[in-house]
């Protein structure tokens, strides 16, 4: 599959330092890509004994397990035409009161831990539940267990038009990323992909906590249109393979104007983590490029 857009990448060795830094690279909207963000703070936090993953939550009948999991049985507000249509329209971001009725005027889909279904509105409950817990913004938390860790210096939570329009994409300029329930964190490629080499070499999460974070739920097999020949979710995490290259296991994100990839490859003779870049709405264009990059093509 060749796409035809411009690819931004970065291709990390799982033995390579990942620390160069690079000073006045594009900087790209990360989608999905935060849900992982989101999971490393909450594991990060029960590894500290601050949060039981498995208590469900006051008033609900889900756990945070769940809600990083998809298995919450919690709606989403993509599923929306009405929703849709605002941000088609460049309307002002609804309040994240009016997003979550809306949302939940669908009703549950399942009982939790019954069945799987990708919810924003589950990983909205999750930012606020670690924010509640840890008593401070998501922003400090990725900056306190993630950003300082690694050393990143291009991610940020991106807030306002202003903010987000710093981003590569010209689209990009007039989008407010009030749209993004959980929030959208923005960087480099390279920073991206640091992310995903850090959390698998060791250097976020302790060995307990990161299996904690891999263990996966099944969906089943091949996507078409897409590099996928096996498909689950983990916490935050998107597991599975893509073909003869095996386990691929990270995120791929997109909105309404680029997409992205960001996995880790643990199969290949020399492990690696890459993460690309392009214009779009197609998850599977990014995916593919990112097979073809972890491949060294």
């Amino acid at each position: 599959m060749r796409h035809r857009g411009r690819i931004f990448s970065c291709r990390l060795t799982s033995h390579g330092p990942g620390d160069a830094l690079d000073h006045g690279a594009p900087v790209f909207p990360y989608w999905s890509f935060t849900k992982t963000a989101i999971a490393i703070c909450a594991l990060k936090l029960a590894e500290q004994g601050k949060i039981d993953l498995n208590a469900a939550l006051p008033g609900h009948g889900f756990t945070l397990v769940q809600l990083l999991s998809h298995t919450s049985g919690l709606p989403d507000y993509r599923t929306l035409p009405e929703y849709r249509q605002a941000v088609a329209d460049d309307e002002k971001p609804w309040p994240r009161h009016r997003l979550i009725h809306a949302a939940m005027s669908q009703g549950m889909l399942f009982a939790p831990g019954t069945g799987w279904f990708y919810s924003n509105i589950g990983y909205m409950l999750a930012r606020d539940l670690i924010e509640d817990v840890a008593q401070t913004s998501f922003s400090d938390l990725f900056r306190r267990f993630v950003g300082d860790a690694l050393g990143l210096e291009s991610v940020r939570l991106a807030t306002t038009r202003e903010e987000f329009s710093q981003v590569f994409w010209e689209a990009a300029k007039s989008y407010d990323p009030g749209w993004v329930g959980h929030g959208c964190l923005i960087g480099t490629a390279s920073d991206a992909a640091r992310i995903l080499h850090g959390l698998f070499s060791g250097r976020l999460l302790s060995d307990e906590m990161l299996g904690r974070m891999m263990s996966r739920h099944p969906l089943g097999g091949a996507i078409e249109g897409r590099p996928w020949t096996e498909c689950g979710y983990a916490l935050g995490l998107m597991s599975g393979a893509f073909g003869n290259l095996g386990r691929a296991i990270g995120h791929s994100g997109g909105g309404p104007f680029c997409v992205n990839a960001v996995y880790h490859f643990p199969d290949l003779s020399e492990p690696v983590t890459v993460a690309c870049f392009t214009d779009g709405d197609d998850e599977g264009a990014a995916e593919f490029a990112a097979l073809g990059c972890a491949a060294g093509e």
